[in-house]
C-alpha cells in the first residue's frame, strides 16, 4: 500500500502523513526533507541554491541518517530547498531514493509536492492537502515565534510561486487526487477526513 500526500508548504501535509502513517503502522517519508538536507549541505558550503551539478553531486551522496530534524527547521533553510528543488538534476538524483522506499512493506506514506504525479503515480491512494496563506502563515509563525508575520506570509507566497511554476514536477494536484482543505481543521479531523475516505473504496 502507498499513500501519496501533496501540498504546498506549511499546508499541515507533514504532520497529517506521520499521523496517518502511524495509525496504520507503515513507515513514512517527508520527502520534502530531502530536499532541506541538500539545501542545508549547500548553505553551508556557501554554494549558490542554483547551482545544479554542485547541488545535483550533493544529493546523489546524500546521507539521510547524518542530519537532525532540528536543522532542518532553520530558517532559510526552506527557500534553499525550494528552489534546489526546481533543478531537474537533483530531482532526478533523489527519485530513485524515495521510489525504493514507497516499496517497503507492509505499506508507506509520503508527502511531498510531487508524490502523486512523479514519484508515485500509481499510488493506491493520493490525497492533495491544501489551507489558505493565512493559516499557513500563521502555523509557520507558531513554529518560529520570533519571526516576522509580514515576512513569512511573504516567504509562502514565493515558495508557492516557484513551486507551482518550475519546469520539472510543479505542484498541483494529481488527477486522480483526494482535496483536503487544512485550513480550519484540527490535526485529528484532517486525519479523520483521509481515514474516511480510505475506507469509502
Amino acid at each position: 500500500m502507498i499513500i501519496a500526500i501533496d501540498g504546498p508548504s506549511a499546508s499541515g501535509k507533514g504532520t497529517l502523513g506521520r499521523a496517518l502513517a502511524h495509525k496504520l503502522g507503515y513507515h513514512y517519508l517527508d520527502t520534502g526533507a530531502l530536499y532541506r538536507m541538500v539545501g542545508l549541505s549547500v548553505q553551508r558550503r556557501g554554494l549558490d541554491p542554483t547551482d545544479q551539478e554542485s547541488a545535483a553531486a550533493i544529493a546523489a551522496s546524500l546521507d539521510p541518517s547524518s542530519f537532525q530534524d532540528s536543522e532542518l527547521r532553520g530558517e532559510g533553510v526552506g527557500s534553499y530547498a525550494s528552489k534546489i528543488a526546481a533543478l531537474p538534476k537533483v530531482r532526478a538524483a533523489l527519485l530513485k531514493l524515495q521510489r525504493d522506499f514507497a516499496q517497503k512493506k507492509p505499506g508507506t506514506v509520503l508527502d511531498g509536492r510531487d508524490i502523486g504525479t512523479v514519484v508515485c503515480p500509481d499510488a493506491d491512494f493520493k490525497f492533495f492537502v491544501t489551507a489558505s496563506v493565512e493559516a499557513r502563515a500563521g502555523r509557520r509563525l507558531r513554529e518560529h515565534p520570533t519571526s516576522d508575520l509580514a515576512a513569512i506570509t511573504a516567504d509562502i507566497k514565493a515558495r508557492d510561486e516557484r513551486d507551482s511554476n518550475r519546469a520539472v514536477a510543479p505542484l498541483k494536484p494529481a488527477e486522480d487526487s483526494i482535496l483536503i482543505d487544512n485550513s480550519e481543521l484540527t490535526p485529528d479531523e484532517a486525519l479523520q477526513a483521509v481515514l474516511g475516505a480510505i475506507e469509502l473504496y
